[in-house]
């Protein structure tokens, strides 16, 4: 069953995401007090638990939640498998998948340690369509 492992904000973009356990996500515009919210395609990341163990295996240390600057970190989903347009419902939300992946931005810090991200190819953006609550251990179905 694929899940919420944790929800992650930052105030200003460019760094890492910290872990809140639970925020609000506004329709049409993305996680409230989060940087990279607005009217866009991109309102909300997602990056799988599953991804960030990859990068662990490669040899990048003291990767968590939020480190690759995600919103949402997922559990038991293949996000990167999801074609743009599909439904997923987190927890109160519905959202929709709008891009998959992303260019790295300039001097990526888990780049420069491992030679590699994950998130330009694994992590994807969505928009939220209904909004509401999300938190820690919320259930995702692909609708």
């Amino acid at each position: 069953m694929a899940k919420v492992v944790e929800v992650n904000i930052s105030e200003t973009k460019g760094v890492v995401k910290k872990p809140i356990g639970k925020g609000y996500f506004k329709e049409n515009y993305g996680l409230e007090g989060d940087a990279h919210a607005g009217e866009w395609h991109r309102q909300v990341s997602l990056l799988s638990q599953e991804s960030i163990d990859k990068m662990k295996a490669m040899g990048a240390e003291g990767l968590s939640s939020g480190k690759f600057a995600e919103n949402i970190t997922t559990e038991g989903i293949t996000l990167y498998e999801l074609p743009v347009g599909t439904k997923l419902k987190i927890g109160e939300t519905l959202m929709e998948v709008t891009q998959i992946g992303k260019e790295c931005h300039k001097g990526c810090a888990i780049r420069s340690q491992v030679g590699d991200c994950i998130m330009p190819r694994e992590g994807i953006f969505t928009k939220v369509l209904k909004g509401g609550y999300v938190k820690s251990g919320d259930t995702i179905e692909v609708i």
